[in-house]
């Protein structure tokens, strides 16, 4: 009689996937040196973390455009529409009123209300684009794995290179980021 069972199992674990290699510096001129070095050098999936802003390091990594104010732009058109329309559509069609001899296309007194509806939406889309562009909510992620990453809110500057970076290559990167002159160079799992 034929067993059907399943096969066995592996008694080890997979390798975990590698997330990139990180380099720790102790000074913040020396990260953007680094940055600097690495966007030269052809890397372009690298982030940097620092305790405090560094005003030339989202340069420095190569992050120079958002979709963000494209789509604050958008949103706030679609809501001067809306509220334009809505105006229109109750005002002028279903419920019109003949005040004065106004006629009942009277966009002057459509202003307020077109501005306030091209503002609530402007806001609305800003800060749900934000929050989806920038993968939140997300309260785990690989870099929290890296040595001494707790002391990026405190006194140490970080560098990372992600593997999914077309240039990335686990020896040579490594031997890159070496060459910057960090304290340590470590791997960081997925």
């Amino acid at each position: 009689m034929e067993s059907r069972l399943p096969p066995r199992m592996s008694a080890t674990a997979p390798a975990p996937r590698l997330h990139g290699l990180v380099a720790e510096f102790e000074d913040p001129d020396n990260l953007l040196a680094a940055a600097h070095k690495a966007h030269e050098a052809g890397y372009r999936r690298m982030d940097a973390y620092s305790p405090f802003p560094i005003e030339e390091l989202s340069e420095a990594i190569g992050f120079h455009h958002t979709r963000l104010p494209a789509v604050v732009l958008l949103a706030g058109l679609t809501g001067m529409v809306c509220g334009f329309l809505l105006q229109y559509i109750a005002l002028g069609l279903d419920y019109p009123l003949n005040i004065d001899g106004r006629a009942l296309f009277s966009w002057q007194s459509f202003v307020p209300i077109t501005f306030e509806g091209a503002i609530l939406f402007a806001s609305i889309g800003a800060v749900l684009s934000w929050i989806l562009m920038n993968g939140l909510p997300r309260p785990y992620h690989p870099i929290f794995n890296a040595p001494n990453f707790e002391r990026a809110t405190q006194d140490r500057f970080f560098l990372c290179i992600e593997a999914r970076d077309p240039k990335f290559n686990r020896q040579g990167t490594q031997q890159f980021l070496e060459s910057l002159g960090p304290t340590i160079v470590s791997e960081v799992a997925d």
